[in-house]
């Protein structure tokens, strides 16, 4: 029997009864069946540690590392696993050397943790951080010229960009960028590609191959179902030389001109230099990486990666344009179609004239956040982006098309309540505000 997607399958997932969960997007949600898994791993560990920590770990650490090499189309040589993309990007951008005159290049909707990376490396070596103002809607087209002529603007300078940190998916807005156009940008330029693809894998399709950056860095625990917190951070060889160390320094790295004191062989297991860098960074709880497999079994359970997608791109596509219509507004995207397309996540301005609000834009958004949890059991990202607040919404397959009309409504009210001037929670107290009878009732899940 073909499994039908929609509130049904929420008895995979363990939300509280009363919660309606649209913001998968954030942190990602674990199937009851996975997380089982994940618990019988950490007794296993539990049971013999030594035995596991030392000899058992790397085998099923590879088995992991070939599941999603296989998945995003890479060799595994390539592939390692990290806990989250922050992470990832992180090491990355601190290993790499700076010269006087090199910049790190991004867009003003790069991920706030790795924008901070940037600043901090500013601070203690002689890189430049530069970012290109980006407001969407914006074409393909134009996001391509406006990286081409910040990329020049420093070139004219006698200076040169290192590298260049963009999305697959940004975070607020949650559209899709070209990463694909920019990565082969770079390559022409002689510029380092790092790719944040935090929402990509599990939400749209992914061949690292076919785009070959220079380095790639996504999480596991979003889209794919698999526990938090699990990445995986993808070097082709050519740049492999470039990571000399993980953060904090692990057992695999090797001074390049000193001795250290004996190695702590982790299993007998032998890997090449950069796995064998990654495969342990200090004491922690590994788990998460060896539910990778238990995940993606659950996944083709349900009909594949293909199917899965299908579903939750369609459901964004149509829940937007159903919130939209709630709301009076729109959704985001450009004329082409290119921010929205294949997304499992869609973004709805909300019909708030920021001229006209008696408070600050920063803590209505935070009253109406607030609000969604206490008053509807539910949460969504608000934010402002140009001119407009927006709410990120996620699709997922446990949603249907009512739940997006059931969150229509609630920020419809919220929205009323702040061009009032009336507040929706009280931060101070942490109390909602509102009659209860004002306060939606979600689908029945």
């Amino acid at each position: 029997m073909a499994v039908v997607f929609g509130k049904d399958m929420v008895k995979h997932f363990m939300f509280a009864d009363d919660w309606t969960n649209m913001n998968h997007g954030s942190f990602g949600s674990v199937p009851r069946s996975v997380q089982k898994r994940l618990q019988e791993r950490q007794l296993l560990v539990e049971a013999t540690p030594d035995k596991f920590i030392r000899y058992d770990y790397n085998k099923e650490l590879i088995a992991a590392r070939i599941e999603i090499a296989q998945l995003v189309h890479a060799p595994l040589d390539t592939i390692v696993l990290v806990p989250n993309a922050t992470s990832g990007i992180d090491t990355i951008l601190r290993n790499i050397e700076y010269s006087p005159g090199d910049h790190i290049l991004f867009f003003d909707t790069i991920y706030g943790t790795c924008e901070r990376t940037a600043f901090h490396l500013a601070e203690t070596t002689t890189v430049q951080v530069t970012h290109t103002p980006l407001v969407y809607p914006i074409s393909d087209a134009a996001l391509l010229e406006a990286f081409h002529e910040t990329v020049n603007r420093i070139h004219t300078r006698g200076e040169r960009v290192k590298v260049a940190v963009f999305d697959v998916v940004s975070f607020q807005p949650g559209v899709r960028v070209p990463f694909e156009g920019l990565t082969k940008a770079c390559r022409q330029l002689g510029i380092l590609s790092c790719v944040d693809g935090a929402h990509c894998i599990g939400q749209i399709p992914l061949d690292l191959s076919a785009v070959d950056p220079d380095f790639f860095v996504g999480n596991l625990h979003k889209w794919l179902f698999v526990p938090r917190g699990c990445a995986v951070l993808y070097a082709p060889t050519r740049t492999q030389r470039l990571l000399h160390t993980t953060f904090p320094t692990g057992w695999g790295f090797r001074p390049k001109n000193a001795r250290c004191n004996a190695y702590f062989a982790s299993s007998p297991v032998q890997q090449k230099p950069f796995a064998a860098l990654f495969e342990s960074f200090g004491t922690m709880d590994y788990s998460p990486f060896l539910c990778l497999q238990d995940a993606l079994s659950f996944r083709q359970g349900l009909g594949g990666e293909a199917k899965i997608m299908a579903y939750n791109s369609e459901l964004a596509a149509a829940g937007g344009r159903v919130m939209a219509e709630i709301l009076g507004t729109k959704v985001l995207d450009n004329e082409e179609g290119t921010l929205t397309r294949g997304c499992s996540m869609v973004n709805i301005m909300l019909p708030l004239n920021l001229s006209q609000l008696s408070e600050d834009v920063n803590k209505v958004v935070e009253d109406i956040a607030r609000a969604l949890i206490h008053r509807y059991r539910t949460y969504v990202p608000i934010f402002q982006h140009g001119e407009h607040v927006w709410a990120r919404v996620s699709a997922q397959i446990y949603l249907e098309i009512e739940h997006f009309g059931f969150l229509g409504h609630a920020l419809r009210k919220l929205c009323e309540d702040a061009a009032r001037g009336e507040r929706s929670y009280c931060a101070e107290h942490q109390t909602p505000l509102g009659k209860p009878e004002e306060q939606a009732d979600a689908p029945t899940q």
